[in-house]
């Protein structure tokens, strides 16, 4: 069903196909308490690949870092995850890490393609808007499963610009790293403190913003969203695997009114009631 009408099914396959992965590594200063867990949650992924399978590593920061281009090497990504260590610089350029994976390292690479995204969901310097890079999902077939791990904020020299908007901008900050004694950091900023209930507060609130646009960057492209303090890694990622290799791909050509509308709902439904589907819920025709 397209924007409510009904469409007639065109083309339709269920065939198993070797996958291509793109992990996300988070090695933003606010994760150096989990980046263990994230490196280590890395490695379970590659001993599930098959030889005809691909993975790539990628880090993000203040940049985006490409620690092992698209292999099937898999010590050759176990390599590259012990690379990717939090450097001295500050900034977290998600939505730019994920843009840049989307539409640059996944061009021209045919077959299933996903990104497991390994994050504590903060951005911080980012280019491209939250709306911009759902736009880009929007058009694209990379499918995102997202693996949040709880952090605290950690604050630096720099304060924090937040979403540039629509467009992206100019990213702020950049690299003046530094921090500060403990005692210092508590005259400083003393609603910092650990034991103040405004700080715990900010500090629950964006967690819960970081899960939120996580889900929205998995619902987006069909994928999951998964916590990580409640997720067994082992059992996530074989299920993931299983997803991204079985899948029924069904086919059908809009209507020629549907050039009128940039962007498209769709709902796909299933005669068998003990079945759940999920699938894309829009897309959206490219801008020429």
């Amino acid at each position: 069903m397209q924007d409510g009408v009904d469409q007639q099914i065109d083309f339709f396959a269920d065939a198993e196909e070797p996958i291509n992965i793109a992990m996300l590594i988070d090695t933003s200063n606010s994760t150096r308490d989990v980046l263990g867990d994230i490196k280590s949650a890395a490695k379970k992924m590659v001993k599930l690949l098959n030889a005809d399978d691909k993975a790539m590593i990628v880090s993000f920061d203040y940049a985006t870092h490409i620690l092992a281009p698209l292999t099937s090497d898999k010590k050759a990504l176990e390599k590259a995850i012990k690379q990717a260590e939090i450097p001295k610089e500050l900034g977290t350029t998600l939505r730019d890490a994920v843009d840049e994976t989307v539409r640059k390292q996944f061009a021209g690479v045919s077959g299933r393609k996903a990104i497991i995204l390994l994050t504590d969901g903060k951005d911080r310097g980012s280019f491209v808007s939250t709306q911009r890079l759902l736009y880009t999902l929007e058009e694209s077939d990379v499918m995102i499963y997202t693996v949040y791990f709880s952090t605290e904020f950690r604050r630096s020299l720099r304060p924090d610009f937040g979403d540039p908007g629509i467009f992206g901008g100019r990213r702020r900050g950049g690299v003046f790293g530094g921090g500060m004694p403990g005692n210092e950091r508590n005259r400083r900023f003393p609603n910092d403190r650990r034991d103040n209930p405004r700080r715990n507060q900010r500090i629950e609130r964006e967690n819960e913003n970081a899960m939120d646009f996580l889900r929205k960057l998995s619902d987006t492209t069909a994928g999951r969203f998964y916590e990580s303090k409640k997720s067994k890694f082992k059992e996530v990622f074989a299920l993931i695997v299983d997803e991204l290799r079985h899948q029924y791909r069904l086919g059908y050509y809009p209507p020629e009114n549907a050039q009128n509308l940039k962007i498209h709902s769709i709902r796909v439904k299933v005669l068998r009631p003990d079945l759940a589907v999920r699938a894309r819920q829009s897309y959206r025709v490219p801008l020429k």
